[in-house]
């Protein structure tokens, strides 16, 4: 499954770069996001309650920032498990760009599940994994007390 899109955010893309890497800023824009802290200088753990429709799962995991280029772009990979439910996985390519006085950020991810979620299938797994995106970057900006625009 993959999922993405682009964002303009009214905001310095240094700035923007020190949000999407301050977790104080990520637990509050992360929806169901219970904890997330550094476990080193490139990963990071945590734990998210995530709405999949009927079922409400509650998945710990590990995050990993690979191919980081400062203020630019990085790779993030992750693997949740949702206990009885099974696990979930994914990775994102982030990038910035200057966009006029503000900057452009164009995400794109790629996951996949296994045991009991998939039974929930892929259509609601995947307009759910959108809403999820699409919710947390609108959460960011306001949080950053920016706007955001869909490009």
């Amino acid at each position: 499954m993959d999922f993405g899109g682009r964002y303009l955010l009214a905001a310095p893309r240094q700035e923007v770069w020190a949000a999407l890497n301050d977790t104080a800023v990520l637990k509050a824009t992360i929806p169901g996001c219970q904890r997330i802290d550094w476990t080193s200088e490139n990963t990071l753990e945590l734990q998210i309650k995530v709405s999949l429709g009927v079922v409400h799962p509650v998945f710990t995991g590990d995050l990993t920032l690979s191919n980081v280029l400062p203020a630019r772009s990085y790779t993030l990979s992750g693997k949740g498990r949702g206990g009885i439910l099974g696990l979930a996985e994914g990775a994102a390519d982030i990038t910035l760009a200057d966009a006029g006085e503000g900057c452009e950020l164009a995400f794109q991810a790629r996951g996949g599940a296994s045991g009991q979620i998939m039974r929930l299938g892929k259509t609601l797994i995947g307009n759910s994994a959108q809403k999820v995106i699409d919710g947390f970057f609108e959460r960011f900006a306001e949080a950053m007390g920016t706007t955001i625009e869909v490009v």
